[in-house]
């Protein structure tokens, strides 16, 4: 897979949000920057599914979201097939945004209530096609519900009408109604029940196969990431701590960050998992307005060091270079 040219390229990537001023302790009225994501980098080949893991506040959403130009304050690069998309203006922006959609974490507030779903589903061909005729539209809708797993009989129905796991299979329809070549799935069966999250991952999944889309899977469940992914990037406190093959990573995780959240992973057998070792990290996430100086996982790292508390590692190819780990000590 690395053997091709990226379809996308993420290049130190960096979001900052400006905070008001406080007069409280102990910044006494300095302005506050809230560090969201820092200097990420990675290359998402053709037909590749890159699964991104972390816990809640690592990033991992406000990554998706700097990538398809949805913020402001972003540095870095985003390339998209030769073209770096942050230097666009909003108006190139737009018509290079219909080859890279989103599926957003909550199927139903995505989705538009005075809309009925053939509306919300036909939106962005009115928007991206205003040529295209009513009924080739309506053909266009009807065949991408089918694709999903809905009935065209369903088309004039509003979104209070379905379930969760069908508004999902809705919002899939709509993100690729414009044939897109990256679909960005931000937390999309989180709010889900276990078994709908199966049938919409095996739903991506399929479609990634036969339409050769690339798919980039935000998720908390390392289970769902392990099953649908062939690369996963973990991240921590805005940083990336170790990239590597799926199967790779969940074998023998490097990084004490991705072994602590590995470890936590629910064993099928009872008796292994009765007998596995839980490495239980101690201290809450530190404050991304206040990052630590050195490595950001230092103050709940086992392994750490003096190097670790005045050093931020780099991060460095390990094995056989297609696996890259920030630690100094992995």
């Amino acid at each position: 897979m690395s053997s091709a040219s990226p379809i996308l390229s993420v290049q130190d990537l960096c979001v900052r949000f400006d905070l008001p001023r406080s007069g409280v302790w102990p910044w006494r009225g300095e302005a506050l920057q809230l560090k969201a994501v820092n200097n990420i980098s990675f290359d998402l080949y053709p037909g590749e599914i890159l699964g991104i893991v972390g816990e809640s506040g690592c990033g991992k959403s406000t990554l998706a979201r700097a990538i398809l130009g949805m913020l402001q304050n972003v540095q870095g690069k985003v390339v998209w097939q030769g073209e770096d998309m942050l230097g666009l203006s909003p108006s190139q922006l737009r018509k290079r945004r219909q080859k890279l959609q989103m599926v957003f974490q909550d199927p139903i507030a995505s989705l538009s209530p005075r809309m009925t779903v053939g509306e919300i589903i036909a939106e962005p061909l009115k928007t991206h096609y205003p040529a295209m005729s009513s009924a080739e539209r309506e053909a266009k809708v009807v065949s991408i519900m089918e694709t999903v797993g809905l009935h065209a009989n369903q088309v004039n129905r509003y979104p209070h009408e379905f379930s969760g796991g069908q508004c999902q299979r809705v919002g899939i329809a709509r993100a690729l109604v414009l044939e897109p070549d990256l679909i960005i799935c931000d937390e999309p069966v989180s709010a889900l029940d276990v078994s709908i999250q199966a049938q919409i991952v095996n739903l991506l999944k399929k479609l990634q196969r036969e339409l050769g889309l690339s798919l980039i899977f935000i998720a908390h469940d390392l289970n769902l990431v392990k099953y649908i992914s062939d690369r996963v990037m973990v991240l921590y406190l805005g940083h990336v701590m170790e990239v590597a093959n799926s199967r790779d990573l969940y074998r023998e995780p490097l990084h004490p960050y991705s072994k602590a959240l590995i470890s936590a992973v629910p064993i099928p057998d009872p008796e292994l998992e009765r007998g596995k070792e839980v490495l239980l990290l101690e201290g809450d996430l530190p404050s991304p307005i206040n990052p630590p100086a050195g490595c950001p996982f230092v103050t709940r790292c086992p392994m750490a060091t003096q190097v670790c508390e005045q050093t931020k590692p780099e991060l460095r190819a390990v094995a056989d270079g297609q696996r890259r780990v920030a630690c100094h000590h992995a």
